[in-house]
């Protein structure tokens, strides 16, 4: 599993455009949602926007709910 780094918001969204996914929509509160197509199904992550900093936790968690693998996380962190 790759370290991942603390990043803010803007740096997570680039992170997720750049591994495929692709802005739906701003959600009622702080949150975008992203989504990812993997052979014909559809994942979905919201994410805190406005942030400075967010937890690597975070991070990880909202990359594995999109379905990247650790090979994935990687090639985008390079």
């Amino acid at each position: 599993m790759p370290k991942i780094p603390a990043m803010s918001s803007k740096e997570l969204a680039r992170l997720l455009e750049k591994g495929g996914a692709i802005f739906v929509r701003q959600g009622s509160t702080d949150h975008a949602i992203y989504s990812r197509t993997i052979k014909g199904k559809r994942y979905s992550a919201p994410v805190q926007m406005g942030k400075r900093s967010l937890d690597p936790i975070y991070c990880k968690r909202v990359l594995r709910q999109m379905k990247f693998t650790d090979e994935e996380i990687e090639k985008l962190l390079d």
